[in-house]
């Protein structure tokens, strides 16, 4: 008896033990309400790195799992000593600059605090003007400038007053203050897409800073239904061939507050990329067209004022493109990024003289992807030398030899390296893991991580890892490259739906991605396949692929993805008659162009903040579609003209504050659908931007929408 008594208690323990473990698992199941859920899975993301000055400490904000705010961090060079530092009752910091190497000033709310290393104080040290941001120290650690509402201001360590530098800053038109183009009439700051914002001279007399100037701009209204009264909220927003913002280099004089701007060419129609002072007092200024077929680098020397013309490019095939450019340690040379050749590289050209060659200084097989980076004798850049998808740091000591890999944890790194060259701090993400920091010694080796951020609920979650698979093109001879996401446990002989997406170029990425990966690992659970096609436009696969974007969006990309179907149909596990696509901005470009230029290549498509009209295109936009004026050919490509084909299910999703991508455009392309008869869904948003999937509560309902979407189409047949 009481031998089946022990095996009848010990069954039931294991059943209650199997039911609890079925109970945990349900319980702990990735679901939409879990991604959006506050706080994040992933937890909070750390912020780049500041050095000290004398290279032994680095500063960051960040939180620990689960902890609200930001904090200010203190890691050693070698990462093997990490604290908080910061009052737990402060606000969140916003900033942080290094006054010397044992004292830190840090942003938060309207006041500067100061934190010591050596006695771990942490005090608020006096407040600043509201709006205060882009701290930089002045070189002789007495002073701190910030931008203000637009303006240049100084706030004396050792007073505690502040100081307005600039009288440029002109409020902007919206009264919504939010959206791309909710900026400033005129502001110090970058442009609306990049640029600098300003920078001390080495000597401390001068700041040279970026000025832009939208007034000549169109005024384009945007309805706020939200406001008591709808009321046209105003924003400063052009089309392709108006004038652009008039963007211009000043020079600020500290002692009297006198400025000089640059005489440098059209500003209504060129970009400053960035400036830099050279040690000795030269200022590098690199500039592009809005068309980026023109590249220029300009030298100011020392207490001069007029800039002297050192490199010109020039190349009609350019579209959108990196650029980037810094001293060499040599104080005499620059270094700048460049696709002078089949791949990006980083080449060198002595600034004493408009004749000479520039030299390459980087491996030619494979693209340079950030702007040079110059510690000590060494210069640090990311590329991807490994493969397509890996984005790697890499060392190039200027005293001769090759560059050197410095990162090897599989993934998307970007490197900070200290200032004396010998350490490098790194922030990773890759397929299954948000982006930590990590330290590296500068001449390679094992990295050591520093934060850990997400909340233990991810890590309990089983991430899918992509496959990265190449298959040809069926138009022409490129092998075309993908990302793939497949269901854990596919069942033998099951056919499985598949979604692409989110599509853009640039897509096969071993990096993690926010809300992006999140609702891809989400789909994987529920049994879908999930591809990212780096259609022609990407990088890393040489400069004609890339460069045939130009003037052909939404034609030969969308040929990329039906060879890319073409693939999927011959895999034995995957369902053809369940295909989905779906993506944001230009990705909701191709999702609708996609259905209307080739119906049944998919039976769904989600398009959000779809540009349809390239008309309603902006300014910046002309690198990649020029002008009505030049090329009106390219204009008449409406996706209202292809509406009468639409025989797949449409899903629009368009936020009503979307400066990048006007509302109306979809809302004309949807009033053309319904002329024609055809059926089609729609999910809108009052007040999102052009941003919505990083926006709070909106994230969770227009994804909630994609994904219920291609569930009711693609998902499992009811029995």
């Amino acid at each position: 008896m009481n031998y089946i008594s022990f095996w009848q208690k010990w069954a039931l323990t294991v059943v209650l033990t199997v039911l609890t473990g079925i109970v945990t698992a349900q319980e702990t199941a990735l679901t939409l309400d879990a991604i959006f859920a506050s706080p994040k899975l992933t937890g909070t993301t750390p912020s780049k790195p500041v050095w000290a000055p004398n290279s032994e400490h680095f500063a960051f904000s960040w939180s620990k799992p689960g902890v609200s705010g930001r904090g200010l961090w203190i890691s050693s060079k070698d990462g093997n000593e990490v604290r908080l530092l910061s009052n737990t009752e402060s606000a969140p910091v916003r900033d942080m600059v290094w006054v010397n190497k044992n004292t830190i000033i840090s942003l938060r709310g309207n006041h500067l605090w100061q934190t010591t290393l050596r006695k771990g104080e942490d005090s608020e040290l006096m407040a600043v003007t509201e709006g205060a941001h882009n701290l930089s120290m002045s070189p002789n650690g007495k002073q701190l400038a910030y931008i203000s509402k637009g303006d240049l201001w100084l706030a004396d360590l050792t007073t505690k007053q502040n100081q307005q530098l600039t009288k440029i800053g002109i409020a902007s038109l919206s009264n919504l203050g939010k959206g791309r183009y909710s900026r400033p009439e005129r502001e110090i700051g970058p442009g609306i897409w990049s640029g600098p914002t300003y920078k001390w001279a080495p000597d401390g007399k001068q700041i040279v800073f970026h000025s832009v100037d939208r007034r000549e701009m169109q005024k384009v209204p945007f309805p706020n239904y939200l406001a008591k009264e709808t009321t046209p909220n105003e924003v400063r927003r052009s089309y392709p061939g108006d004038p652009n913002e008039i963007r211009r280099v000043g020079l600020l004089q500290l002692d009297n507050q006198a400025i000089t701007y640059l005489d440098l060419p059209e500003p209504s129609a060129n970009q400053i990329i960035d400036f830099n002072w050279s040690p000795s007092g030269s200022l590098l200024i690199d500039v592009a067209s809005d068309t980026a077929v023109e590249r220029k680098l300009f030298v100011v020397a020392p207490n001069q004022s007029k800039p002297r013309e050192i490199w010109k490019g020039v190349r009609e095939s350019r579209m959108y493109t990196s650029f980037g450019s810094c001293w060499h340690p040599d104080g005499q040379q620059v270094v700048f990024l460049s696709d002078m050749g089949d791949r990006y590289g980083l080449y060198a050209i002595d600034s004493s003289t408009a004749k000479n060659t520039p030299k390459l200084l980087t491996d030619p097989s494979y693209d340079v992807l950030s702007a040079p980076m110059n510690a000590a004798n060494r210069l640090f850049y990311t590329g991807n030398g490994v493969n397509p998808y890996e984005q790697h740091v890499y060392r190039l000591d200027t005293s001769g030899g090759k560059p050197e890999q410095i990162t090897h944890l599989a993934g998307q790194n970007t490197g900070y390296p200290s200032p004396d060259g010998q350490n490098l701090v790194v922030l990773h993400s890759n397929d299954t893991a948000p982006h930590e920091l990590y330290v590296i010694p500068g001449k390679g080796g094992k990295a050591k991580r520093v934060t850990h951020s997400p909340l233990p609920a991810f890590t309990e979650q089983t991430w899918t890892s992509a496959a990265y698979v190449t298959f040809p093109s069926l138009v022409d001879d490129y092998t075309l490259h993908a990302r793939m996401l497949k269901p854990d446990n596919m069942k033998p002989g099951k056919k499985y739906p598949v979604v692409f997406g989110p599509v853009y170029s640039n897509t096969a990425r071993n990096r993690w991605a926010g809300n992006y990966s999140l609702v891809q690992q989400l789909l994987v659970k529920k049994g879908y396949i999930v591809v990212q096609v780096d259609s022609r436009g990407s990088n890393g696969y040489g400069r004609a692929f890339r460069e045939e974007f130009l003037l052909d969006f939404a034609d030969q990309d969308i040929e990329d993805y039906a060879s890319a179907v073409a693939y999927l149909e011959s895999l034995d596990y995957v369902d053809p008659n369940r295909m989905g696509i779906w993506g944001s901005s230009y990705g909701g470009t191709l999702s609708v162009y996609s259905l209307l230029k080739k119906p049944g290549l998919f039976q769904v498509g989600v398009a959000a903040a779809a540009a349809v009209d390239p008309v309603f295109f902006g300014t910046d936009d002309v690198a990649i579609v020029r002008t009505p004026q030049t090329h009106p050919e390219v204009f008449e490509r409406k996706a209202i003209k292809y509406a009468a084909n639409l025989q797949d299910k449409l899903l629009f999703i368009h936020g009503m504050q979307d400066h990048v991508v006007p509302f109306k455009t979809t809302a004309v392309l949807a009033e053309e659908l319904i002329k024609q008869g055809k059926n089609f869904d729609f999910a809108f948003a009052p007040g999102a931007t052009h941003g919505w999937s990083r926006e709070p509560n909106y994230d969770r309902y227009l994804f909630g929408k994609l994904i219920e979407y291609f569930d009711r189409y693609l998902g499992e047949p009811s029995e």
